[in-house]
């Protein structure tokens, strides 16, 4: 009889592979195949959860829906995504990564094909959260995934690396899916990326490996002979669990994470909405500055990772302080410059897709690795991703809310006021500073 929970269980240790030359050949192969399976799968498979961000124009302008239900059914994936991404990080500690993720993006691939036969606002709200549920099963097997193949010193640069995913997935909704939808309407919005996410599930299952030891190989750590401070008591994977719920530094990373993350939907919700309407560009046009940014995001994501590691010896607040700046003086520029300068606006979506992505590496998982221990690392994801979420659902209701209340329909024609939401959403990356601030002198753990 089929055991779902065994299915999905990880893999028991295999007796260790004593040749040295074979283990290294074995690592460096795995190793591959896991980076390609967490960084290409799940940037292919990140339009799944972005669909909604590209057709709310035509949405609203074809009366289907408002702002305002668009805050909500977006924010519906967002708190679904916060809560799969807590109780699947719990679940990723324990689990065969290879089966857990490659089902995650089949179902949301078929729940974005469902979006595209209804318009009723109920079956969107139910079938949008569903979607953020089964979204929730990729972060915590790429933390699990990295904890497991990656040691300490490397994994700043490695999970820079990872980070790029979900650059690639915005830069492919932002460019590709508006295309799609300004060429074939927006039903086709949700049905293609959910065809193509199918294709991805597979090539994710064929590719991702479980733990190193179900495969014969030592720990990371033993391999690579790179042991942090290690906690004795937090040597079970229960009790490691446990044990970040009680750690002060994930509680202010929390908090900072889920301030930044309202910045981040902000734009990737209501950016394209925010450039046709206030700055008078085509959806292509829009979608082409908002994929720009999302293509410096890949270089920020890894220049964050390879500048932490390499000139402040694996300390994440020193850069973190440096990107946090520089994204707010860019979030400045973007919305107070005045209209009509292309070059300036376009620089200004860059740098703060740079510095913008390489902060979310840091507050939503990297920190969270390093000063928990390696047998909670998706336990630590997932905590970290309730708050992120969490923030970023209730940025989709405020912003609706403050977008629907600012604008006014001139003979027939709906005109927006974009300065109430504006101080909301760069005040949000301002907090963010701060908080990250207050973890200056907290210790990297194994």
């Amino acid at each position: 009889m089929f055991n779902p929970l065994r299915f999905f269980a990880t893999g028991k240790d295999k007796p260790e592979i004593q040749d040295k030359n074979t283990v290294d050949k074995l690592y460096k192969k795995y190793r591959l195949n896991v980076m390609l399976a967490i960084t290409v799968g799940y940037g292919l498979a990140y339009p799944l959860r972005l669909a909604l961000n590209v057709v709310k124009k035509p949405l609203i302008d074809n009366g289907i829906f408002t702002a305002m239900d668009l805050g909500n059914i977006g924010s519906a994936l967002l708190y679904a995504y916060a809560l799969g991404k807590l109780t699947n990080g719990f679940l990723a500690d324990h689990a065969n990564v290879k089966r857990f993720f490659a089902l995650g993006v089949l179902i949301s691939a078929l729940l974005n094909i469902a979006m595209g036969w209804s318009t009723l606002f109920l079956v969107w709200i139910i079938v949008w959260g569903l979607n953020g549920w089964f979204q929730g099963f990729g972060a915590p097997t790429g933390a699990v995934s990295l904890a497991n193949w990656f040691s300490n010193k490397e994994r700043g640069f490695i999970y820079g690396v990872w980070s790029t995913a979900h650059a690639i997935g915005e830069g492919l909704t932002f460019l590709v899916s508006a295309t799609i939808v300004a060429l074939w309407g927006w039903q086709a919005g949700f049905v293609g990326p959910g065809l193509f996410g199918i294709l991805v599930a597979f090539g994710i299952y064929l590719v991702l490996e479980d733990r190193p030891q179900t495969l014969g190989l030592p720990t990371v750590a033993d391999w690579k002979n790179d042991h942090g401070v290690t906690d004795r008591k937090s040597l079970e994977t229960k009790s490691a669990q446990l044990q970040i719920l009680k750690m002060p530094a994930i509680w202010i990373l929390g908090l900072a994470s889920a301030t930044m993350y309202m910045t981040r939907y902000a734009i990737n919700s209501w950016g394209i909405l925010y450039l046709q309407e206030a700055k008078g560009y085509s959806l292509i046009e829009s979608g082409a500055i908002l994929s720009l940014n999302t293509l410096a995001g890949i270089i920020g994501c890894v220049a964050f990772g390879y500048i932490s590691d390499k000139f402040f010896s694996a300390r994440r607040p020193p850069v973190t302080l440096i990107f946090g700046i520089i994204e707010i003086l860019a979030l400045f520029v973007i919305f107070f410059s005045p209209p009509g300068n292309v070059v300036l606006l376009t620089t200004a979506f860059f740098v703060y897709g740079f510095t913008l992505s390489g902060l979310l590496a840091v507050l939503g998982g990297l920190f969270a690795i390093d000063i928990s221990p390696r047998k909670a690392a998706g336990a630590a994801m997932g905590f970290i991703g309730v708050f992120s979420y969490i923030g970023a659902g209730l940025q989709d209701q405020i912003s609706g809310f403050l977008i629907d209340k600012n604008s006014i329909a001139i003979d027939g024609v709906l005109t927006y006021n974009f300065d109430p939401v504006i101080i909301y959403w760069v005040g949000s990356s301002i907090i963010s500073m701060i908080l990250a601030a207050t973890l200056w002198r907290v210790k990297v753990r194994d």
